[in-house]
């Protein structure tokens, strides 16, 4: 059994990922669920991501290295889109950290302010053609770390993962589900 923080995306703590985070903890990981918005939800992606403007990305950041001050240090980062933010900074930054699951994007390390940690396993998971996901940026994420898989998916739909949306696929997101829990197996 892993831990794992799983970090919303822009549309907020919708029931899509809660119903992805039950589907780990069915396989038998302990998953924490933080609210980085206080109970907002969005059903346009793009209200959500006004939203997270005016909170202030460094705000979103703060309020999840808040929400895993109390958990354990070895701990699976995880985090949809938005999420990513706090998923990323507390894998490369947070001492202890097992690994990172990225759903639909990934950043520069150098973001952080230093390159992706030897230890940390990192798994990304993004469509081919997302015009939100920075591809590039993504494959020299992957390319840069020391143990590290990126899955790409056919199509352009963003949150494919969720299956309250429109964009949800859901032959791609039981592959994304099904790697992750293997991927998070290797801490069980």
């Amino acid at each position: 059994m892993s831990d794992v923080i799983l970090f919303h995306h822009a549309q907020g703590l919708i029931r899509g990922v809660q119903a992805f985070a039950d589907e780990l903890r069915a396989a038998g990981h302990r998953v924490t669920v933080p609210d980085l918005y206080e109970g907002a939800t969005f059903s346009v992606l793009e209200d959500g991501v006004a939203h997270a403007e005016r909170i202030g990305m460094d705000e979103i950041i703060d309020r999840g290295v808040a929400a895993a001050a109390t958990l354990p240090a070895a701990i699976v980062y995880a985090g949809f889109s938005l999420g990513v933010l706090p998923a990323q900074k507390l894998a490369q930054t947070r001492p202890g950290a097992l690994g990172a699951l990225l759903y639909h994007e990934g950043l520069a390390p150098s973001t952080f302010g230093a390159a992706w940690p030897d230890q940390v396993a990192l798994q990304v998971h993004v469509s081919e053609h997302d015009q939100w996901a920075e591809l590039d940026v993504v494959q020299q994420l992957v390319k840069d770390a020391a143990d590290a898989e990126l899955y790409l998916y056919p199509g352009s739909a963003h949150l494919f993962t969720d299956a309250t949306l429109a964009d949800y696929d859901e032959p791609a997101a039981r592959l994304v589900l099904e790697r992750s829990k293997e991927f998070l197996g290797r801490w069980s």
